[in-house]
């Protein structure tokens, strides 16, 4: 008898503590500008596990373009910044739980992503390849089977390398970026799927023609996230995007972060 209530009431609190972690899935309330303005402070998630995009400094604070994007974007809404890192994994759900108000964290502007936040004008743009030792031969997907293929968690360039892979393929999906990098230095994947930005920072450490890019996967195109509903603070966004492409602003901070211009900013068609 007492093993069955304690079965049973074992039960009960686990019910009780789904409907509570689904609770707290659901999107939080909208925001919009008034109510930010006088809260004083803008939360906004941002990788730092994405250089040049998203660091750490030397002073353990968030830093790097979106992180300057982000600055600005509260200094033109007249409210203080309060950066918040965040993970690829953990980035939409820490937006749609309301830990943040938006997200500059590099997030590429997708149809499925889409259907979860909505996504102001494109604000930076990228490539996303294939890269690896110099030694892996990959001239097309179905050469991904020869080898052990490392990828950052749900992000776009496991999105795209899995679509490609052929089936068998040995695909390590670890949980950021960089566990991702450190594998492929280390000899535990052969290649791996990055965006550009990250194979110009192996780049910077690797031995010279110990890596090279194999195939582009895709090119894209990033967005800043806000919840749906947000609709009054994402019109202030673009708003603030179209204002520092305009003014050059948005090409100079590319440039002091990348060392090169801002790509073809078009908004892709994401379907019905």
């Amino acid at each position: 008898m007492t093993r069955h209530l304690t079965r049973r009431d074992t039960l009960a609190g686990l019910a009780a503590l789904t409907a509570l972690g689904l609770a707290g899935l659901r999107p939080a309330a909208a925001q919009t500008v008034d109510e930010i303005k006088k809260r004083g402070v803008l939360n906004i998630g941002l990788l730092v596990d994405f250089p040049p995009f998203g660091i750490t400094n030397l002073q353990g604070q968030p830093d790097g373009f979106d992180a300057d994007i982000a600055k600005d974007l509260a200094k033109d809404l007249g409210v203080r910044a309060n950066l918040v890192a965040v993970t690829g994994p953990n980035r939409i759900p820490y937006l749609l739980t309301g830990q943040v108000d938006m997200l500059v964290a590099s997030l590429a502007i997708t149809a499925e992503r889409a259907k979860q936040v909505a996504f102001s004008v494109p604000y930076a743009g990228i490539r996303i390849v294939v890269y690896g030792k110099t030694s892996a031969v990959v001239k097309e997907p179905e050469d991904l089977k020869k080898y052990t293929v490392g990828v950052a968690r749900t992000s776009t360039q496991d999105v795209s390398l899995s679509a490609i892979a052929p089936a068998g393929t040995n695909i390590r999906r670890f949980d950021d970026d960089a566990s991702a990098v450190q594998a492929l230095l280390s000899g535990q994947v052969d290649i791996i799927g990055a965006a550009t930005p990250v194979v110009g920072e192996i780049e910077k450490i690797a031995p010279k023609g110990a890596f090279d890019t194999k195939l582009t996967l895709r090119e894209q195109v990033h967005g800043i996230a806000l919840r749906p509903g947000q609709d009054d603070l994402l019109k202030a966004v673009n708003a603030f995007v179209e204002k520092q492409k305009a003014s050059g602003a948005l090409n100079a901070t590319f440039r002091k972060w990348l060392n090169t211009d801002l790509p073809e900013l078009k908004t892709p068609a994401l379907g019905g």
